[in-house]
């Protein structure tokens, strides 16, 4: 006889939304976390992040309210601003806290070791169950360059943990977490670098979006090389100097403060007991289509396993494993996944590019417009941004989309359930989308996409 159905080692978006989903099929579930329920997401990612681009946002429009008519001089307490941040996160937190109370599910704090199969051990005592579901996530990496060891090199947990007050900073990293902390201390007056290795900004999105990102933030003042690769940071008399090669000469940038946002890995540290071992994927635990490990009755989701590295991916690998224990059907078409990034204008994309279907041989036509001429974009003096959908040449079904506008985030579910469900061009067009919105230049768009298909 087993403690529990299921015990969730990880207290994340997958590991609490898979508690709670299990909680709800009936099955008697234990949820374990060392740290803060809500993990990386809701602490130390996401949501603080989203806070602070909140807040620098309200700043940036009073500071710009004169073209609306709108006067003021405002300025900003970095330490209120933080403290608005902490307020949003705890707040959350504690939601999380009594929806795992309401739903009944054992809370065990500690760190949570898989010491045999269908057994884990917080601190020193033995929890047994049915199923373990392995949900740790990941933390920020530290690569083996020089100098990033150094006092004054940051990760994003070590930004979000305290007030960051300084007037300078090179960020290591060009993707989604560089852009994002690059937008909000530019908006903050803080003089911004960005180094970024591969050729281009967001070198994991459509190309154009980076381009375009890459125009607006130099236009803002900050500094970008691609291509640029850094070989060390070092000291010097008034902070650091990362040291990088571009196009193939050596160069420099200083500040008080340098933030390391190359990437993350899987956290596996305390994970497994001695002589328990599992089949590795390099860093991440190997899983099959369901989620199995290779220890019967374990099963691992979310980044400790996962390629793609996000909050929703690892809600919904929890939820589908949490089905397939139960032995409930699945319906969520995973290889469907969006992405965002809460840069200004915000970045939405899902599907496939257009360079990736080329590749795949997918014959493909691309559908554009510019929000240019959209009305609520130039009622908030909106940046540049566009629209592009993407469908099959032949079969006209939505094949990706790519958006760069505002509120983008918002929109782009829509397009995600398009390609799930198959729907064409035509099937897009069907719905009326109101007016002034954002939303509507995507009837532009598939207009536009819908003439070249013929």
């Amino acid at each position: 006889m087993y403690d529990f159905d299921l015990i969730v080692v990880g207290g994340g978006p997958g590991g609490y939304e898979a508690a709670l989903h299990a909680a709800k099929l009936g099955l008697k579930t234990a949820l374990i976390e060392k740290d803060f329920v809500g993990g990386t997401c809701l602490n130390r990612g996401c949501i603080p992040t989203k806070a602070l681009l909140h807040a620098s946002s309200v700043y940036e429009e009073a500071k710009n309210g004169a073209g609306f008519g709108v006067h003021a001089e405002p300025t900003f307490d970095l330490a209120e601003i933080y403290a608005y941040k902490q307020g949003v996160v705890e707040k959350l937190r504690a939601g999380v806290e009594g929806l795992l109370k309401s739903a009944k599910v054992t809370v065990l704090r500690g760190v949570g070791t898989l010491t045999a199969p269908h057994t884990v051990a917080v601190d020193g005592a033995a929890y047994s169950a049915q199923s373990i579901l392995l949900a740790t996530g990941s933390v920020p990496a530290r690569p083996p360059i020089p100098g990033l060891d150094l006092d004054g090199v940051l990760t994003s947990d070590e930004l979000l943990s305290g007030v960051a007050s300084f007037q300078s900073i090179v960020i290591i990293g060009g993707g989604v977490i560089g852009m994002e902390f690059a937008t909000f201390f530019n908006d903050l007056g803080v003089d911004v670098t960005v180094v970024e290795g591969l050729d281009r900004l967001l070198p994991l999105l459509d190309k154009e979006l980076g381009q375009n990102l890459s125009m607006i933030m130099k236009k803002r003042g900050v500094k970008i090389f691609t291509g640029a690769m850094v070989k060390s940071v070092t000291k010097t008399e008034n902070g650091l100097s990362v040291n990088f090669e571009s196009k193939g000469a050596p160069a420099s940038a200083e500040a008080e403060v340098v933030l390391c946002a190359i990437g993350r890995r899987p956290y596996t540290d305390g994970l497994f007991g001695e002589g328990v071992s599992l089949e590795m994927d390099g860093r991440r635990i190997r899983v099959n289509e369901k989620f199995e490990t290779s220890m019967e009755g374990v099963w691992a989701i979310g980044d400790v396993s996962a390629k793609i590295q996000l909050a929703h991916v690892a809600t919904a690998q929890g939820l589908f494993a949490v089905n397939e224990i139960a032995g409930r059907a699945n319906g969520v078409d995973l290889s469907i996944v969006p992405s965002c990034v809460y840069t200004r204008p915000e970045i939405a994309s899902v599907g496939m590019t257009e360079q990736e279907a080329k590749d795949a041989g997918i014959p493909v036509k691309a559908g554009k417009v510019t929000l240019f001429s959209n009305g609520r974009t130039v009622i908030i003096n909106g940046d540049r941004g566009f629209m592009k959908v993407l469908a099959h040449a032949e079969t006209r079904r939505i094949l990706g989309v790519q958006m760069m506008g505002a509120n983008v985030s918002d929109m782009i579910g829509e397009l995600g359930l398009a390609i799930a469900n198959g729907q064409t061009v035509e099937d897009l067009l069907k719905a009326m989308r109101p007016h002034p919105t954002f939303e509507e230049a995507l009837t532009d768009a598939l207009l536009d996409l819908s003439a070249k298909l013929g």
